[in-house]
């Protein structure tokens, strides 16, 4: 790896100057889809373009860093898990499961709760089963159906599920983010848990006001005739993930049991019908599928230049200074998460941004008398924060799609990362709550 360098991080400031920039351009102008006109897959490649230009070595070697990038077993997971949530959202759909789930849970809940419901839910199967990418991807299609049946906002019933689904994944304690905060800390994930939860119930608290406020004019029509037994395939996937099943297998088996569903009860749904929905799944997926893989390969070029490296570095120079001025422990937290903030940034995946920064968060909670419980929950509080609200994060990408909304728009209604944001800044200015010594 080289010297740690600035320069390394040209390519990520490329993309997102043309792919926000240029959505603002056609927005400006009154064009429809203003950010659809030049696509994030297609924005980011001059990116790439420049940061081959920008790595040393020769040339096979600059592309081997790239492809591995792209090969990297996370990002391949995640690709993994838009294929199959986009299948089981498309079969779903097609057999009546999406407006039968629907219409049942409008009947049992009061209109005015159903964007609290939907976040509490949310909320709950994430932190069961420890990702929210599996989460988005089995709550997401019921949300966007209970919003065109309600005439809520499409981009904050999506919002909701979003921002759920990110404070399950910060507080999970089978989550990779927790794993990852704990160990690089070296505390107990149930003592790093409770530090979480007194930040993070705040906010989800301060969101379920909004959202109760946003959503108590909520219009229920006549409710139509629904099956239950389509309800099953989402209750399926929901039990499977919170008896800890792979990701992977719950949302195959959803695939299978909502299929063997249409099969069964419906005349005019054959296997044929059931493998082009599966197909038309896959090919919903393309976009973030295909930006997935190059922000993998993007990340691991400015890695390996050193751009990551001049981050923490800078970070760990300020917190230097601040130090010596200060002689306190904010400085040593606000230097811990901004860190690793601005490492999600660059890498776009909150566990990595952890593993990246962990090291460095152990030795500067060292010199400033953070208590590790304390880093590791700063870690993943500010990681989570950062992942809900970059366009190009995975768990954005995933709702967006599935909704079919531009995740610039998408990120400006996922109200719980705004409002963990601040409550967290507020946390460290009135350094509360602080872990009691053992």
């Amino acid at each position: 790896m080289n010297k740690p360098t600035a320069v390394a991080l040209l390519p990520l400031v490329l993309f997102l100057t043309l792919f926000v920039g240029s959505g603002l351009w056609y927005q400006s102008q009154d064009v429809d889809f203003a950010f659809y006109q030049i696509q994030a897959p297609v924005a980011i490649l001059p990116a790439l373009v420049l940061a081959i230009v920008l790595a040393r070595g020769s040339l096979n070697e600059r592309i081997e860093t790239f492809i591995k990038g792209v090969g990297d077993h996370t990002i391949i997971t995640m690709v993994l898990i838009y294929l199959l949530a986009g299948a089981f959202a498309s079969v779903a759909k097609a057999i009546g499961g999406v407006d039968a789930t629907v219409n049942f849970g409008l009947s049992i809940i009061p209109a005015s709760f159903i964007l609290p419901g939907i976040f509490i839910i949310t909320a709950f199967v994430a932190t069961s089963m420890g990702t929210s990418m599996g989460t988005i991807a089995a709550i997401a299609p019921i949300a966007i159906g209970v919003a065109d049946a309600t005439d809520l906002p499409l981009l904050t019933t999506v919002g909701a599920v979003v921002g759920g689904a990110m404070f399950g994944d910060n507080l999970s304690i089978i989550s990779d983010t927790t794993i990852a905060a704990t160990r690089t800390q070296g505390c107990a994930m149930r003592d790093k848990f409770r530090m979480n939860f007194k930040i993070a119930l705040p906010a989800a608290l301060l969101v379920l006001v909004w959202l109760f406020f946003q959503g108590s004019q909520a219009q229920v029509g006549d409710l139509k005739d629904y099956n239950i037994w389509l309800v099953l395939p989402y209750v399926a996937v929901l039990v499977l993930a919170i008896l800890g099943v792979n990701v992977l297998l719950v949302l195959f088996s959803g695939i299978v049991f909502a299929g063997g569903l249409g099969l069964v009860n419906m005349t005019d749904y054959s296997v044929a019908s059931l493998s082009q929905d599966i197909y038309a799944g896959y090919t919903g997926m393309q976009e973030i599928m295909i930006l997935s893989l190059l922000i993998g390969g993007l990340g691991s070029l400015m890695k390996t230049q050193g751009g990551l490296a001049w981050i923490v570095q800078a970070i760990e120079s300020i917190s230097r200074r601040l130090g010596a001025q200060q002689g306190s422990r904010k400085a040593g937290e606000l230097s811990i998460s901004a860190s690793v903030a601005l490492t999600n940034l660059c890498t776009a995946n909150n566990t990595v941004a952890i593993l990246i920064n962990g090291s460095v968060a152990k030795d500067i909670a060292t010199r400033y008398d953070v208590d590790p419980r304390r880093s590791a929950s700063l870690l993943d509080i500010f990681s989570c924060v950062i992942q809900g609200l970059i366009p190009y994060g995975a768990q954005v990408l995933l709702a967006s799609s599935l909704a079919g909304i531009s995740p610039l728009a998408l990120i400006t209604h996922v109200q719980y990362s705004w409002i963990l944001a601040l409550v967290a800044f507020s946390s460290i200015a009135l350094s509360w709550p602080q872990a009691k010594r053992a």
